[in-house]
């Protein structure tokens, strides 16, 4: 893959979050910017806002206007912190704040015993890319160039 200049890049590696979850919102992210990313996720924190489960969706209640849905508050606040990372990463680069969600991904990730009083059991984990590129404002450019050909 190749990595362009205008792009910030954040791995969530062995992130202590569910994989089906985490594949939910990241339907509901992709594609937005991320400061409309970041408010969705704090309303969805606030139980305000439902994330719509289209794939992992077995037995899910319906939500107002949603269909089935939940609020994953745990993979939010993951998620919210993958983001805020993301665009201190672009601010690195020199990159404006109008940033795009250009690819969001989760993966599932290797399963840890964790050791309790009973017996022991494997947690969930998942592993999530998350790649920001720069919005450039090309609709003001078109209208300036077709008002200098007339």
């Amino acid at each position: 893959m190749e990595i362009k200049q205008n792009v910030a890049i954040v791995n969530g590696i062995n992130l202590p979050i569910s994989r089906k979850k985490s594949v939910e919102v990241c339907n509901l992210l992709r594609n937005k910017t991320t400061k409309t990313a970041k408010i969705i996720l704090k309303r969805v924190m606030k139980l305000e806002q439902a994330v719509p489960y289209k794939r992992y969706n077995q037995d899910t209640p319906h939500k107002v206007g949603i269909g089935p849905g939940k609020y994953p508050v745990k993979t939010s606040q993951e998620f919210l912190r993958l983001i805020e990372s993301a665009e201190a990463n672009a601010q690195h680069k020199g990159l404006s704040s109008n940033l795009v969600i250009d690819h969001i991904s989760a993966h599932k990730a290797p399963l840890q015993w964790h050791y309790g009083r009973k017996r022991r059991q494997k947690q969930k984990g998942a592993h999530v890319k998350l790649i920001v590129k720069e919005l450039k404002e090309e609709k003001n450019d078109r209208k300036a160039d077709t008002k200098q050909k007339n």
